[in-house]
């Protein structure tokens, strides 16, 4: 197993319209992303065989793609269908085919893959379209990895310095959780919370009922925090990490909430609180991926941490080629104080 086996979004479904040419980057391999003819997505490397210019400053002419440079035409295939220089000379040669990539559309998003070898399928983003529920999508790109992104995105104690106010207070409440890791999975699920989620709490839980929260990781880079404070106070928050390189990730989030008969009015509140958090966690990760950067990566763990420790075994499972269902299934009682 590899990461290149796992899907990745390389944008919103939205985004790609059919004469649209995308420039995206996914574990350091440089892709263009188009429409061919059928109007299906196709991915290839952005590299034209002829002088080496990137394909995607080129056009989409009758679901082909067109190289900037000398105008060489490319197939959804990666084959090369016209050289221009070579006029009624032209003819089709098998060793001129550019790689191309396997491609998917899932819940709005374009995915792509770098490697076939794995049967896998792209994360199904909790209750999207589904009547009764509404969805906030944000793009960020943060200047550190994955693993760091995934772990920030499902730590709690974070949020309490982060986020003050607007999330979490410091309260110095004992919380509980129970994490499991399972079949490439890491579920955390946390009791004891009631009211301590910021300025907003008087809307998601004015009685101050114990909250049902619940966080989970996905592998390679789906992390998914579903809190529950009633039938019609719902909330997912889903995000796909997107490796572009060693200190870059692309993260696309989804919020998914269910607030009964005020859905279409939080939708805008959802969307700025959810920009405003993420902007904070910009800021931290960035310092975060500076002093990583000069230092390297050596972490103090605390019991609080053992999310981060169980979501790190897979991985680096992965990394070295290891498949993490075969991890033994572990869990733990923890107790910690936000």
């Amino acid at each position: 197993m590899q990461f290149e086996d796992f899907w990745y979004v390389v944008a919103l479904s939205t985004q790609l319209k059919p004469k649209t040419v995308l420039q995206r980057t996914v574990l350091d391999e440089w892709l263009v992303i188009f429409r061919g003819e059928n109007g299906q997505p196709v991915a290839l490397r952005d590299r034209c065989l002829h002088r080496n210019t990137r394909l995607s400053g080129g056009k989409v002419h009758q679901g082909q793609l067109q190289c900037p440079y000398h105008g060489w035409q490319y197939a959804p295939t990666g084959q090369v269908t016209k050289v221009p220089a070579e006029g009624e000379q032209f003819a089709a040669n098998s060793n001129r085919c550019a790689k191309a990539y396997d491609t998917c559309e899932q819940d709005g998003y374009v995915y792509v893959r770098l490697r076939g070898g794995l049967e896998t399928q792209p994360f199904a983003m909790p209750h999207f379209q589904t009547p009764g529920w509404e969805t906030v999508r944000v793009i960020n790109r943060f200047a550190n990895n994955v693993t760091n992104c995934a772990e920030n995105f499902i730590d709690i104690p974070h949020t309490v310095s982060v986020h003050p106010g607007i999330f979490r207070t410091a309260r110095q409440q004992q919380l509980a959780m129970t994490v499991t890791r399972h079949q490439g999975s890491v579920t955390a699920t946390y009791r004891n919370e009631t009211n301590n989620l910021g300025w907003s709490r008087w809307f998601l839980n004015p009685q101050g009922h114990e909250i049902c929260h619940r966080d989970s990781f996905h592998m390679p880079n789906v992390t998914s925090v579903e809190y529950t404070m009633g039938p019609h106070r719902r909330c997912f928050i889903t995000s796909q990490s997107i490796p572009e390189t060693e200190n870059s990730t692309l993260v696309y989030t989804d919020v998914t909430f269910n607030y009964g008969i005020w859905n279409k009015l939080a939708k805008p509140l959802v969307r700025w609180t959810a920009q405003r958090i993420i902007d904070q966690d910009l800021g931290a990760l960035g310092v975060q991926g500076d002093a990583i950067a000069k230092y390297g990566t050596h972490f103090h763990h605390t019991p609080a941490d053992t999310i981060h420790i169980f979501v790190e075994s897979i991985r680096d499972a992965i990394a070295t080629g290891k498949d993490p269902r075969t991890l033994p299934d572990q869990s733990a009682d923890i107790t910690f104080w936000v």
